[in-house]
Order: C-alpha cells, then structure tokens, then sequence
C-alpha cells in the first residue's frame, strides 16, 4: 500500500488489486485451489467485502471519504455475533445494542421488520418485573441500560412502533421513583452510586417516555447546579472534580428540565473555550455567538474523524492505533454528524467538508437520537397519560 497515492489506476491494476485481495482471504482461510470455491463463497466465510480497492481510491482522493459501506457491514455483523473479546460486556448489552443500532440509523442503514422486533423481544427480556432495564436478562435494573435500551427502542420505532409494546412505562416510573434520592438526585440502581450520570439517564428516560413529573424532578435542578464548580465545569457529585463527561450530563440535564438559567454559562463557557477545537475557532468574534454555526471548528472535527479514526475494514476507533470497537463508532459518527448539522431553533445549515456521500443524518444532541427518533417517541407517548 505504501506509495499508493501515485498509483495510476488502470483497469489491469484494479483487477490485480482485487485478484490479490482475494489470494489473501483464501490463504488465511487455508483454501486450495482444488476446492473451487467461488469468490462470493469465500467472501462469505469471512463475513466481510472487498475493500482494498476503495483504501487504495480512498487514499488517492484528495478529499475524505466516509466508507459507508464498510461500516454498515462491521455494524450489521455486530448485531447477529460478536466476539470473544465482548464478554466482559456482558452487563452492557442493551448497550450494544443501542450504540449498533444509532449508528446504523446515522448512516441511514436500517434494519428489516423482523430483525427489530426480535432486537426488541431480547431488550424485553433484560425489562425486570418491577421496572427499569438491567445490562442482560436475569440481572438487576440499573439507569444507564435502562436509558441506552429506551434509546434503542426509540430507534427500531423508525422501523415499527411494535417494539414499544414491551415497555412498562408504569413499572418504569415506578423504578425511576425508586432510585430518586431525598435531594433530588438519583442513584445508578439498587444500593448503588449517586451522580450526575444516573440524573441524565433518568431524564432523558423520562422525558422520551413522557413520564417526567414533578414529583420525579423535585430538587433535581438544585443537585445540578450544586455540582457545578468554580472552573465552570460539572463534577459527578457536588465538591468533587468537573469532567466533561459529567459537565455533558449536567448541561444536558439543565436542558431537559428547562433550566439552563439556573447555572453560571459564563464560566462553563470559559471552561470549554481552554479546549484547542474550540479556542482556535473563537479567534474569530464575528462567528463565536453564529446563528448558522456552533462554537467550534466544524470543518476541523469532521476532517480528524475521517481521516484519522476510520478503521480499514470498516467500524471507527478512539484515535489513531487504536482498536475499532462499537462504542467509539457510534460516538464518531455522533460527532460527525453534529459536526455537519447546525440545529438551532428551528433554524438548520449544513456544512459537509468532502464527498456528499459523507453527510449523515442529523441528530438531536441532548438524546444522541436522530431526529427522526426523538419525534418518533414524543408522537407514541405524547398523548399517554402521566403515571
């Protein structure tokens, strides 16, 4: 591969390339020649595509280049097996689930009819009797697969509203009433930890499933903005040390409820302008406080996402060297996608640095649901009454 950029590629190359692709499957296979298999048939034993060919165009081109196609394959495999190496993840798979699922949606791949409804019939089995999802069947209830598997159900809705027949939105209320603490917060399941992560699960569960009352978010902004500090950021729990991951949950969580006002803008705003992505952007003051752009180097973004963390047989990694995993696919293509759609109010602007084939769907940034998904929940529980 290396030089490959210089390449001219005639038809005699491309057909050399791809015969070659092909010597190395059957050698890794072990398949002689005597076996006359056909190339489709070894293709399929390798569960995989013929991809060399679009590494050797995709490195000529000089614009980035989403492989769409490999990725759906990667995806679309993760949902039928996985390997040896996700069964300490065990406890996860609602979330899986959710981050195969969203990712699919993002690259506007879905699935058939009949694939959704047994995904669903699998999360119903990891539903316990008294509400809340727990990481797999016959384990204990706990807010984060609860939230990713409300997700994934918000997403086979696109495909058939059937699959919101497993949710028990009363035994679901019941659970997160369960885990709300006296002040307004809410811990991760029975016994468990108390901190912002489990707030923002359980809103955005109650807010999907339109669950949200009063009762449930009594002193829950209070909680929030407590643990804001005097960097700007958000800490898990007040006291402690802001993360962004945690500052995410709390910002968000504001919004849920309604409440940005209630913490200090100002200073988070300080916070996230010490990061490179957004500090070189804010040079430019006309373009900072933009009513068609966010606060940060879209271009840039969308530029280190394709051209550094795409994997070559398809799925997305953490950064460069890195394993490609499910969990950092879908928070790529995430990004990216965020990266390309300015939504704000109900006003939209693209901007889709490369091909066009690299435009993804948008996404609604609070849920990290498409659109399509967020809409397709408010229209099935918006008219249901609250618990």
């Amino acid at each position: 591969m290396n030089g490959c950029e210089a390449w001219t590629l005639t038809k005699e190359i491309q057909r050399k390339i791809e015969a070659a692709e092909m010597w190395f499957f059957r050698r890794m296979l072990r398949v002689p020649w005597t076996a006359r298999k056909t190339n489709e048939e070894v293709l399929k034993e390798t569960e995989t595509i013929r991809s060399l060919m679009n590494r050797v165009q995709r490195r000529q081109a000089n614009v980035p280049l989403l492989d769409r196609e490999l990725h759906t394959e990667f995806l679309l495999r993760g949902l039928k097996h996985l390997s040896g190496s996700y069964q300490c993840l065990d406890s996860s798979r609602p979330w899986l689930c959710y981050w195969i699922l969203h990712s699919l949606e993002l690259l506007d791949s879905p699935i058939t009819e009949d694939h959704a409804l047994n995904i669903a019939h699998f999360l119903g089995k990891c539903q316990d009797p008294e509400g809340g999802f727990a990481g797999g069947p016959m384990q204990y209830p706990h807010l984060a697969p609860t939230y990713a598997a409300v997700n994934a159900l918000c997403i086979l809705a696109n495909i058939t509203e059937k699959v919101f027949d497993i949710l028990n939105r009363e035994k679901l209320y019941s659970f997160l009433m369960r885990m709300r603490t006296p002040d307004g917060a809410f811990k991760m399941h029975d016994g468990g930890e108390v901190d912002i992560r489990g707030v923002y699960c359980a809103l955005s569960v109650a807010r999907l499933t339109n669950i949200m009352t009063k009762d449930l978010v009594s002193g829950t902004v209070d909680f929030i903005v407590r643990c804001q500090t005097y960097e700007g950021g958000f800490a898990g729990y007040p006291g402690l040390e802001a993360h962004g991951g945690y500052t995410f949950c709390g910002i968000a969580g504001l919004v849920l409820l309604g409440h940005t006002e209630r913490c200090d803008l100002r200073s988070l705003l300080v916070r996230i302008l010490l990061c490179p992505l957004f500090r070189k952007y804010s040079k430019n003051d006309d373009q900072n406080l933009s009513a068609t752009r966010w606060m940060f180097n879209q271009e840039a973004l969308q530029e280190y996402i394709l051209i550094c963390c795409q994997h070559d047989y398809g799925g997305l990694l953490d950064k460069p060297l890195k394993p490609r995993d499910y969990y950092h696919t879908c928070y790529c293509l995430s990004g990216l996608s965020v990266a390309q759609h300015f939504i704000g109010g109900h006003l939209q602007n693209d901007i889709v640095i490369g091909s066009t084939t690299n435009k993804l769907r948008a996404l609604q940034p609070v849920y990290n649901l498409s659109l399509d998904s967020v809409m397709m929940a408010q229209k099935h529980f918006g008219n249901m009454k609250l618990p």
